[in-house]
């Protein structure tokens, strides 16, 4: 439902809400780390040199990522940014075979061949490259990466990555009201409310997301995660009236064939463990 909402804020730059997120995430971070008893793991983490680094690194990964997703709503390329969530977990496949020295299986091999061929077809039919999805796929790629290397739990690194964030988008907030620019103060009530429920909107999916992994098994949370593509392009198709033409159809169609043999082998090696 995430593009339903940034779409009400469609009319402020991307860079502006990015910096919203920000500020306003630390605000909600902090409440519900205090409420969870978690504000000791969070000094504990701030004092830990190599979490501190790789919090850093993955907070500047997924600020990226925060504004390519909030430009492709406002600039009516959701269909692409579910593109990008659809073959995100096949790049997390990528990633810990050249990263981590992980040798994929035979299906999923074939998985990356297809979304490796669907994302071929976009960039045939649209006459270059889904820069919108490659971006958000890389980008969650690569935070999935260092968050799994990092040495904390994902409420308390959630936190960390916000207060290295929130300063600098005070400052760019600080300067957009010392230059008469930004939203604040020149908009309406309901739009200064949605800005300020930006941090809710950045911390309660995932508060919820990790009590959820906590109750379910792993298979499940799996495929619980392909829900917000699927909403994010049936939202651009039927809501927003995006174009979805035989060629768009034909590259979804390879990424949900590698999804599906993607699925199929770790339903198999989970059942070998």
């Amino acid at each position: 439902m995430a593009p339903l909402y940034w779409r009400l804020l469609g009319g402020i730059d991307a860079l502006e809400l990015v910096a919203h997120r920000t500020v306003w995430g630390l605000v909600t971070f902090v409440a519900v780390s205090a409420v969870m008893g978690a504000l000791p793991a969070v000094a504990a983490a701030l004092r830990d040199r190599r979490a501190r680094r790789a919090l850093a690194v993955s907070g500047v990964l997924l600020a990226c990522n925060w504004g390519v997703f909030i430009h492709a709503v406002a600039s009516h390329h959701v269909l692409h940014a579910s593109l990008g969530y659809f073959i995100n977990p096949l790049i997390s496949v990528v990633l810990g075979m050249v990263v981590l020295g992980e040798r994929p299986r035979r299906l999923q091999w074939l998985a990356i061949a297809l979304a490796t061929a669907g994302v071929v077809q976009v960039a045939v039919h649209a006459g270059g490259l889904p820069w919108i999805a490659l971006a958000l796929a890389c980008s969650f790629g690569l935070y999935g990466l260092l968050r799994k290397t990092a040495p904390v739990e994902a409420l308390v690194g959630s936190t960390v990555e916000t207060a290295f964030m929130a300063p600098l988008g005070l400052t760019y907030l600080g300067y957009l009201a010392a230059t008469g620019g930004g939203a604040l103060g020149h908009t309406d009530v309901a739009t200064h409310v949605l800005l300020v429920t930006t941090g809710l909107v950045t911390a309660v999916p995932l508060v919820w997301f990790t009590a959820a992994a906590r109750r379910l098994p792993l298979s499940t949370v799996g495929f619980l995660q392909y829900l917000a593509p699927t909403g994010q392009f049936l939202s651009a198709v039927l809501l927003f009236g995006e174009p979805f033409a035989i060629g768009d159809l034909a590259a979804f169609a390879c990424i949900w064939a590698g999804l599906a043999v993607f699925s199929i082998d770790l339903w198999r090696a989970r059942g070998r463990v």
